[in-house]
Order: structure tokens, then C-alpha cells, then sequence
């Protein structure tokens, strides 16, 4: 690449410094065109910062105080050669800085084009640049952890050492195929079979993970329904520890979704508090129980909250009906347990053995629901801090996929049919898994992942 682009990599705003970013051939001569220091940043060593002033070059004004740091490639983040330089923070002082930059020969980075250099440059691959974004985006620590062993190649590893094993096979295919007269351990319809299914294993295994690993990249969106008046808005301000839901002794009182985003045990939940469900002659009350109800078929878990002293009403089970209709996860929940005695509490406990009884005003039961909510975020005992996640729908896809290929070949080899063409398949599945890594990515799939990234990164 020979431009070199220029963007700011900090938050635009007040603040106090913003670290504008060089990367390209002509770094250091664009930066000794606007930097005045004790010496030229083209003789400054490597991966050192300098204290010094930004001078235009054609009025002579002094634009600010800078610390400006260099980076020699290729030890740097896009293996060019870098120079950042952290001003005073401000919305005029950067864009000041910036124009400065573009005058004297740099050009406006694209969005995500620095972390483009990086891949273009063979510094990380498809998989890692990915990882950053998350890494940016990232809601809770738990999911900035993940992100970072993404970004640390926990999923390209996966994935290369499963490619390494497909090219393996391929090679030996290949010599029995063109060289027979090689001393070469024939490959079998067997061995194939079998390396074929024990690759199919460990990729169903990372497609199972992709379960929690949208969650935790996406956040989990849970959505507390039922009629008016049996506690929703009041587990809402709980949970969410504001008071964010108006409560009262009022059906009713709720007209409109409310959404919160909260942290259970590291996982990302969208908590929705939802209006009553039920028939209403208030059309205010009706809008409000329409977008309920869609809010119940973009659900990824739901809460189905009922009152304990009233046990289920016929208006609850058209809701529990609902959420089943939409063949949405849920756990029954019955609320104000408090105002029941306990032999009336064992009766409900017995009739209904997978609700969970809870009271928001005596905050009980509440740790069994979040329990509940991240045992369905975590299923099929995904682990969280040691197992590799996919987070990425475009990797998951990808994934299937290739199992799909190697499902083939299994089929051609129980049809009896020859090498070369069981290889067909395998070679399919090997491009499937290198457009994760970005081995065989298209240049369109690139660029529209690169243009979903800030400007500064």
C-alpha cells in the first residue's frame, strides 16, 4: 500500500488527550512537515515518544503541545511504519491536526482500514481482526476476555489446526493419485472415513458454542411478560437496581417496553419490561400490548411472571401459550410469595415443580432466576473461560458448511466411490474453513467486515 492514511483513534469529544494515528510509507517525512521537536522524527528511534509542537508549515501558528511517538515498522500494529500523536483532547484541536495532515500529504483513513493493514499485511488473520471489534464493543468483562483470546488466535488456531489435518490428507490423496509408483502408506476409503468423522466431531463441537458465544456477543435478550400487576416492572427495577419502571397498585400502568442492558455472571442480558398482556379497550394500553407481543418473538429467553395468591388465570395461560406458540424458551415465574402462607406456597411448589416462586418485595428467589438465565445461556455446558467460542454468525456459517462437505465425502465413501472424488469435497471444505481465517475470503466479504469498524481503528 503506498498512501499513507491518517484518522483519529480516540473518541471524538472533549477529553483529555486524542491520539491521532499515521500509518504508511511517508509517516515520518508527512510528520517532520508539521512537528517541530528536538530532533526530526525521521532520526527519533524507533518506539520512542518526543515532546514537541504541531507548526503549520504555511502560516507558521503553533496548533498545539504534542507527545508524538514512533513506530518503525515492522514492529507495529499494521507492520508499516507508524506515528501517533496525542494532542490535547477537543473536537477543534483534532480536526485542526487532522486537515493539517491531509494538506501536507496523507490521506483519510477509511473506516477499519489500519486493522485492514494489519491482515492485508500478514499481521493477524480475518478471524483476529474480527476479534477487535468485539473487543471494542464488548459489554462485560467476561465478553472482552473471550474477545481477547479470539484476538489472541484461539479460534484461528482451532480452525488452522483442523485445515492442517484436511491438507494432510489431501497430500496423501494427491501422491497415490499421481505418483503411485511412490512408497507411499496408501490412503484408504477408511482412513478418510475416519479422520472425516473425528474433523466432523470437533466442528459440531464449535458450532454448539456458538450458542453461548452469540449471547455473549450479542447480548441475551429476556424478556419479563405477563398480565398487568403481578410484579413486572418491579423484578425490572431490581434487577436493573434503577428505577427505570413506574410501579403502582394500578393494572396497567406500564404502556411501552422498557429496555435495560445488565450484567448476570458475565453475560450480557437486554432486560425488556414489557405492558400487561390482556384485552383492553384503552388503545394507548392496546399499542402497548401489540409491541409485547413482538417483543416476545424477538425473545431469546422469557420470563413468564404470575402472581402466587392468584395461582395461574386463564389470561396467563394464553401467555404461557403465546411464548410456547413461539417455541420461545421460558420459566414460569409466580411473584409476591410474600403474601401467602406456606402450606399455600408447597401446594403451588407441588402443582408446579419448574416454576420458580419468588418475591420482589422480600428480594427471594430472585438468584435462582438469574440461575435459570444463564444455565439456558450456558447449555450444552459451554465454558466460558477455557472452551473456544465462536461469537461470529459468519463463522458459524462457515463451519456448518465445511461439516456439510465432509458429510458429503463420508456419503461418497459409503457409495463406494473413488479418491478423487471424495476429494472434491474435502478441498471444499478446507476453502470453507480458510474464509474464516481469510485464506480464501472474497475481497467484497473483506471489505464490508472492515467497513463495519470505527474510523480510528
Amino acid at each position: 500500500m503506498d498512501t499513507t492514511i491518517a484518522g483519529i483513534s480516540t473518541a471524538v469529544g472533549n477529553a483529555g488527550i486524542t491520539v491521532i494515528r499515521l500509518s504508511g510509507p511517508d509517516s515520518f517525512e508527512i510528520a517532520d512537515r508539521i512537528f517541530k521537536g528536538k530532533r526530526k522524527v525521521k532520526d527519533q528511534e524507533s518506539h520512542t515518544v518526543q515532546y514537541g509542537k504541531i507548526v503549520s508549515p504555511f502560516t507558521g501558528e503553533v496548533i498545539d503541545e504534542v507527545l508524538l511517538t514512533k513506530m518503525a515498522a515492522p514492529r507495529t500494529y499494521t507492520r508499516e511504519d507508524v506515528v501517533e500523536i496525542s494532542s490535547h483532547g477537543g473536537y477543534s484541536i483534532a480536526r485542526s491536526l487532522l486537515d493539517l495532515l491531509y494538506k501536507v500529504g496523507a490521506v483519510p483513513a477509511e473506516p477499519g482500514e489500519f486493522t485492514k493493514r494489519a491482515f492485508l499485511n500478514g499481521r493477524i488473520d480475518l478471524s483476529q481482526a474480527e476479534a477487535v471489534m468485539d473487543i471494542i464493543q464488548a459489554r462485560t468483562e467476561r465478553v472482552s476476555k473471550v474477545a481477547v483470546k479470539q484476538l489472541e488466535g484461539s479460534v484461528s488456531n482451532k480452525i488452522n489446526e483442523i485445515r492442517e489435518r484436511i491438507i494432510d490428507i489431501l497430500s496423501h490423496i494427491e501422491v497415490n493419485l499421481d505418483y503411485p509408483e511412490y512408497d507411499e502408506e496408501e490412503v484408504t476409503s477408511a482412513q478418510v472415513k475416519q479422520a472425516s468423522e473425528e474433523i466432523i466431531e470437533e466442528l459440531d463441537t464449535l458450532i454448539k458454542s456458538f450458542h453461548l458465544g452469540k449471547l455473549l456477543r450479542e447480548g441475551m435478550e429476556v424478556v419479563i411478560a405477563g398480565r398487568p400487576n403481578v410484579g413486572k416492572s418491579s423484578l425490572m427495577n431490581y434487577l436493573t437496581r434503577k428505577n427505570r419502571s413506574i410501579v403502582t397498585d394500578i393494572p396497567g400502568t406500564t404502556r411501552d417496553i422498557i429496555e435495560e442492558y445488565i450484567s448476570i455472571e458475565g453475560v450480557p442480558v437486554k432486560l425488556v419490561d414489557t405492558a400487561g398482556v390482556r384485552k383492553t379497550q384503552d388503545i394507548v394500553e392496546q399499542l402497548g400490548v401489540e409491541r409485547s407481543v413482538k417483543a416476545l418473538e424477538e425473545a431469546d429467553y422469557v420470563i413468564v411472571m404470575a402472581n402466587a395468591a392468584e395461582n395461574l388465570t386463564e389470561e396467563d395461560k394464553d401467555i404461557i401459550s403465546k411464548v410456547e406458540e413461539e417455541k420461545k424458551p421460558y420459566v414460569l415465574v409466580f411473584n409476591k410469595t410474600d403474601l401467602i402462607g406456606s402450606s399455600e406456597l408447597k401446594k403451588l411448589e407441588n402443582e408446579y415443580p419448574q416454576a420458580l416462586m419468588i418475591s420482589v418485595a422480600d428480594d427471594t428467589g430472585i438468584d435462582k432466576l438469574k440461575e435459570a438465565i444463564v444455565r439456558y445461556a450456558t447449555e450444552n455446558n459451554q465454558d466460558m473461560d477455557n472452551q473456544v467460542l465462536i461469537t461470529n454468525a459468519r463463522h458459524e456459517h462457515q463451519l456448518r458448511k465445511a461439516a456439510d462437505f465432509l458429510k458429503s465425502c463420508l456419503n461418497s465413501v459409503d457409495q463406494g466411490l473413488t479418491l478423487d472424488i471424495i476429494a472434491l469435497d474435502m478441498r471444499a471444505a478446507l476453502e470453507e474453513l480458510g474464509r474464516i481465517t481469510g485464506h480464501h475470503a472474497d475481497e467484497d466479504v473483506i471489505n464490508t467486515i472492515f467497513s463495519r469498524f470505527c474510523i480510528g481503528k
